[in-house]
């Protein structure tokens, strides 16, 4: 699960992690009510606009109706008019960005609406840097990524200048020991006041990273500010969907207008999906079976476009729905049902795909592959069902007969 920037600094700013003021605004009014107290209680004349959409980007994303305004814009008081030319300025980017579509680099061209906006403290930055802290699932724990090429994207960074990425392990056991935290801050050239305060910042990031079972925290840039102050000027935040039950105040913080609809609904269902670009629709039950499916897909010449397991113990009303969230996708243009019936029965299987394309219809090709407990008993339901379909006898006999279908 994944939060906005503005969230991510509120959680940070609980635990001693030094973020900028800012204040978070779905209205053109709130923007606008936002700048004069930002400026008066930082004493800077400037303030930040910031769209908040789940991706990043965003200052060089543009807005589809407004190509001439950027995802993120700085607004100067004292010029023509003082603070309430600043406040005219924000009222006015905040009509063009509030309800807009942002294009950036990580939205793909069909870009994002903007609900929301953050209004926040401009801040005298001396340098820009980058810091994370992630979940390595090799080694199976968290660690440190800092470079001092703050607010490049890392991937830019790891293709072309990998040397300039630092990496620290964290020990689940001790946690970010002291050297290892004053080794990130040395790497990235911090001196004096910036020194303490960078290892001090890297040690509370960490903490909170585990405190808050993230699988990424993002700072990029991570700014020291003229006066030797080291701030999160951005801030990225996903968790781990697992552990979100030790986190209620998290999981209300949640955003579904940002979240994919059928990835949604599918969390309602208990179906672990998730979309891709492909045109083959899968339902699987099973990870691993549903890991092999897609790759038999592409290996056939096809592309899968989702992860689908439906689980071990799903019912009939869960495969009806599961099957009905694939049809939605307008990208899907044949369906192929892969089951190795162990817990979950074949017979379920086929009761709940009779009965959601009974209720939906069924527009595209559909294959399917029955395997395991009562496979005879599930092929004669379908058999006798009357509906539309093709038997497969294996894996691969299944995504070649679909490719050739959707063909």
């Amino acid at each position: 699960m994944k939060i906005h920037e503005y969230q991510a600094k509120e959680l940070m700013q609980a635990r001693g992690i030094a973020v900028p003021m800012g204040r978070p605004a779905t209205t053109v009014d709130e923007a606008v009510a936002a700048v004069r107290p930002l400026i008066e209680a930082s004493g800077n004349p400037v303030v930040v606009v910031k769209s908040q959409i789940h991706a990043g980007g965003r200052g060089k994303g543009r807005f589809v109706e407004h190509p001439d305004v950027a995802g993120v814009n700085v607004v100067t008081a004292g010029i023509d008019g003082g603070v309430e030319a600043a406040e005219a300025a924000v009222r006015s980017l905040a009509e063009k960005m509030l309800g807009s579509t942002l294009v950036t680099i990580q939205t793909g061209p069909e870009g994002k609406t903007v609900n929301r906006l953050y209004i926040e403290q401009g801040i005298d930055i001396a340098r820009e840097l980058y810091l994370s802290v992630l979940l390595d699932r090799a080694i199976s724990r968290n660690i440190v990524m800092a470079s001092t090429e703050g607010g490049t994207e890392i991937e830019v960074v790891a293709a072309e200048t990998p040397e300039k990425i630092l990496r620290e392990g964290i020990d689940p056991a001790f946690g970010m020991l002291d050297f290892q935290a004053a080794r990130i801050a040395s790497g990235l050239g911090l001196e004096g006041d910036a020194h303490r305060n960078g290892v001090k910042f890297v040690k509370a990031l960490t903490r909170a990273a585990v405190e808050l079972d993230t699988d990424l925290v993002e700072i990029n840039p991570l700014v020291v500010t003229t006066e030797g102050t080291v701030m999160a000027l951005d801030g990225k935040m996903s968790f781990e969907a697992n552990a979100l039950y030790r986190h209620p105040d998290v999981q209300e913080m949640r955003d579904l207008s940002e979240e994919d609809p059928a990835e949604t609904e599918a969390s309602e269902h208990d179906l672990s999906f998730i979309k891709l670009d492909g045109t083959i629709g899968c339902m699987v039950n099973g990870a691993g079976l549903a890991m092999a499916t897609m790759d038999i897909i592409k290996y056939v010449g096809g592309e899968p476009a989702n992860f689908l397991d439906v689980g071990g113990g799903a019912t009939a009303d869960k495969v009806a729905a599961a099957f009905k969230i694939i049809t939605k996708d307008p990208n899907v243009k044949g369906i192929f049902i892969n089951i190795f019936g162990g817990i979950m029965r074949c017979d379920t299987i086929a009761e709940g795909v009779v009965s959601a394309v009974k209720e939906v219809g069924l527009e595209v090709p559909l294959v399917v592959r029955l395997e395991g407990t009562n496979v005879d008993l599930g092929k004669r339901i379908l058999d006798e069902s009357g509906l539309d379909l093709v038997s497969a006898d294996d894996m691969k006999d299944g995504a070649q007969k679909i490719l050739e279908l959707t063909r």
